[in-house]
């Protein structure tokens, strides 16, 4: 049984990880990300820019499958773009394949036993990486 994600967003228990420190503008879109992310069926995925979704992928085997649908999904859009996820990236092809697409940040849960494995890849690439220590995970 699964209980009802009714937690609210509480930035105090964010913990930026990487050298890049996000702007109080990719916090806000970070914000927005999430919120629409629990929404989502997992293993969730969503890119946001201005205050608009523009890719969604969700249901796949794994996270990276959902990455790539959101990418296409989002086409031209993902250039300085935010990615959230519901759950952790379990390895770094998500990070490398969103960073390749033109995304900036990336908010996640953490939690995974390889998270310094995607922090890493997010650090190499110069993109900001949040965790929220709660995972969304709809079913």
């Amino acid at each position: 049984m699964q209980t009802a994600d009714d937690l609210p967003v509480d930035l105090a228990k964010w913990q930026v990880v990487t050298d890049a420190q996000p702007t109080p503008t990719q916090i806000d879109e970070m914000v927005f990300a999430w919120k629409i992310c629990k929404h989502v069926k997992s293993n969730a995925i969503v890119v946001t820019s201005d205050r608009t979704t523009r890719g969604v992928g969700a249901g796949q085997m794994n996270r990276v499958g959902s990455v790539k649908i959101a990418l296409e999904q989002a086409d031209a859009a993902t250039a300085g773009a935010v990615l959230a996820s519901d759950g952790f990236f379990p390895f770094d092809d998500s990070v490398r394949t969103a960073a390749d697409a033109g995304i900036t940040a990336i908010v996640q849960p953490g939690g995974s036993l390889r998270d310094q494995d995607s922090i890493q890849a997010a650090n190499e690439l110069g993109v900001v990486m949040v965790l929220t220590g709660v995972r969304h995970f709809l079913h």
